[in-house]
């Protein structure tokens, strides 16, 4: 199953496990802990105490009480100091750890909170790139559903030079959609009052403007070409033309096995626009090759739309991780791929 990164309250989801980012020793701290034991009623500071100390980069396990989950995983992050001392290692071991006992314990949903980017003064940016890689290390191998919620969107940074890059390639590319909306219909008018005639013997004049251009080659012409496929066709197409394996595809993707399933089963499956774009950045598209793919489903990519343009930005790039990309999706406050 899939990570998905949502903005919301912890303490309101609806999951089997809920990570607290606890204090080492069994008292409330601040932030997501003080608000987890608030929400969960007494009963959970009351079986914390039971456990005792928690040593920074472990985890234990509680009943969640009075929140909608089944269990309170406890897990002690590491304080910040200069990123020298084994901050990161023992950040994803928090991850690790949590995951593993949510597995022991049946748990086929969790949610984490960005461990150790509050107090303990994590940096946004290397607390997301540490639980992303973490979360997807377990996710290659299990079947689970990974939340990491953020309350703040203002909490959640990826790197300043990507997001610059982003913003400027959003810049530059709503720019261009502007002027072709303000412009496009003159230039046409104009167009058809300046063209120059052709007169081809006796018949009537054509203006050069409307002289039709060579066809543009389609693309995935090897393999597409003179093919009707469905979207599902096209995907197992794919796929075996990729030589990839089916698990590998929807886990690039961030998609779950059960809609794979559904998709694989059903020729005349639509999927959800995120979910056709997901499959194509799994499978390594071009940018053409993405048009023509999401275009059996019924959809195309629109300089419009913020999420659209931030997709080209990695395809254009040949940079495939939907980690990496949902991830400046979330930033940039546009629904993620997959999920």
């Amino acid at each position: 199953m899939p990570l998905e990164i949502v903005r919301h309250d912890i303490t309101k989801m609806q999951v089997d496990a809920i990570v607290n980012t606890a204090n080492p020793r069994p008292v409330v701290g601040g932030g997501v802990d003080r608000a987890i034991h608030k929400a969960a009623g007494t009963g959970l500071l009351a079986a914390r105490k039971e456990i005792g100390d928690i040593a920074t980069g472990k985890a234990v396990i509680t009943p969640a009480y009075e929140l909608n989950a089944r269990f309170v995983i406890h897990t002690a992050g590491p304080v910040w100091h200069d990123g020298g001392q084994g901050e990161r290692e023992l950040l994803a071991d928090c991850y690790a750890n949590s995951l593993r006992l949510a597995e022991e314990n049946g748990c086929t949903s969790v949610a984490f909170p960005l461990i150790s980017a509050g107090v303990y003064g994590c940096p946004s940016e290397i607390a997301i790139a540490v639980a992303t890689q973490a979360i997807r290390g377990f996710l290659s191998d299990h079947d689970m559903k990974v939340y990491l919620v953020v309350f703040d969107q203002k909490s959640f940074r990826i790197s300043s030079s990507l997001f610059e890059e982003v913003q400027s390639f959003l810049d530059e590319r709503y720019i261009e959609e502007l002027l072709d909306e303000e412009y496009f219909g003159d230039f046409r008018e104009r167009r058809r009052m300046f063209a120059k005639p052709v007169y081809l013997g006796d018949e009537a004049p054509v203006e050069e403007a409307a002289m039709a251009a060579p066809a543009k080659a389609r693309s995935l012409d090897d393999l597409l070409k003179e093919i009707d496929d469905t979207f599902s066709e096209a995907l197992l197409r794919l796929i075996d033309v990729k030589g990839k394996t089916d698990p590998e595809v929807y886990k690039r993707a961030n998609v779950d096995r059960k809609l794979f399933s559904k998709i694989r089963n059903n020729p005349a499956y639509k999927p959800s626009t995120s979910t056709a774009i997901a499959f194509a950045v799994a499978l390594e598209l071009n940018l053409d090759e993405t048009k023509d793919f999401i275009g059996r489903a019924g959809y195309a990519l629109s300089h419009s739309s913020k999420a659209d343009i931030i997709v080209e930005y990695f395809i254009e790039r040949k940079e495939y991780d939907i980690f990496t990309i949902n991830e400046t999706l979330f930033a940039f406050q546009q629904p993620l791929l997959g999920c």
